[in-house]
């Protein structure tokens, strides 16, 4: 009797054993670790954080249009960096006046900085980043080209203005002939919509037709066609490469003078094959802290 009290003890024993080990999955010990997660000095690990290297486009206030840099993944984000940023390790208030000076041009358009964030990323668009803890504007690397081509843009908006102020409802933008990174081309196609309440189209002529944005009209007597833009009208700059176009032959100092860059570029705005503006052979020089000065415009053509 005792040995078959004994017996049965033992399998009682072996069969809760078991039950504890088949629940057991994931529920700590005490003072454990839940399965799936591990300790570094006693505290739970958290992702890590992330961080990416922007260039800023615009700067309205503490609001940042933000392209990704060379070698990202090309995105475009938009950050409220109110209390984030510093610069040279030391906070910059965004409502001080003078508070850029320490960059070149004074002001934050076209600097580089790293943002530290969580890792997170918001798939609006502009994108913005989850759980963002600095701002550092970095001491390299400014170059405002961006800045330039907005003014471009701007400026070519301007000129004969009723070419982009009847029935608008799209603004098509072609960057793709600039040295500008993807991010910086769909960043300030972006806010050049933007700043005209119309919807961006990004695309080459070619691609914009394509997509069926334009209508053609056939012409009288003709086996030609009319093509234009209803509702719309592209912009565009295309950068030219032209040995005439170098800093001693454009009648600029050169590099030992403060200048190290130079670019020429035409600029158009289409609305039709008889509705367009040209700037042709624009010309802009850059300094040695990576400041675009203002453009000239070699000369003026309409359609």
């Amino acid at each position: 009797m005792k040995k078959w009290t004994l017996f049965l003890s033992l399998y009682f024993s072996l069969c809760l054993l078991a039950a504890c080990a088949a629940s057991g999955n994931g529920v700590p010990a005490p003072g454990g670790t839940p399965a799936g997660e591990e300790q570094s000095g006693g505290e739970t690990t958290q992702p890590a954080a992330a961080a990416v290297v922007c260039r800023i486009v615009t700067a309205d206030g503490s609001q940042l249009l933000l392209a990704e840099a060379e070698g990202g993944s090309g995105d475009v984000y938009s950050l409220n960096a109110a209390g984030l940023l510093q610069s040279g390790g030391a906070a910059i208030d965004l409502t001080e006046p003078g508070a850029y000076q320490s960059l070149p041009n004074g002001t934050l358009e076209g600097a580089l900085v790293e943002i530290a964030f969580g890792g997170d990323i918001m798939e609006t668009y502009p994108a913005q980043l989850g759980g963002v803890t600095a701002v550092t504007v970095l001491p390299d690397g400014f170059d405002d080209r961006c800045r330039l081509y907005l003014d471009v843009l701007n400026d070519l908006w301007e000129v004969d203005s009723g070419l982009n102020s009847d029935g608008m409802t799209y603004v098509g933008v072609d960057l793709s002939q600039t040295s500008l990174f993807a991010s910086e081309r769909s960043a300030v196609a972006w806010a050049f919509a933007q700043a005209h309440g119309a919807e961006l189209v990004e695309g080459t002529y070619e691609e914009l037709a394509e997509q069926g944005y334009f209508t053609a009209e056939p012409l009288e007597g003709s086996d030609a066609k009319l093509w234009y833009w209803e509702d719309g009208c592209l912009f565009s700059i295309r950068e030219k490469e032209d040995a005439a176009f170098s800093l001693p032959a454009m009648g600029m100092p050169d590099a030992e003078n403060g200048l190290v860059n130079a670019v020429c570029f035409d600029a158009q705005k289409w609305r039709s094959g008889t509705g367009a503006y040209y700037f042709v052979d624009c010309t802009a020089s850059q300094s040695a802290d990576g400041v675009w000065s203002g453009y000239t415009v070699g000369s003026q053509a309409i359609s």
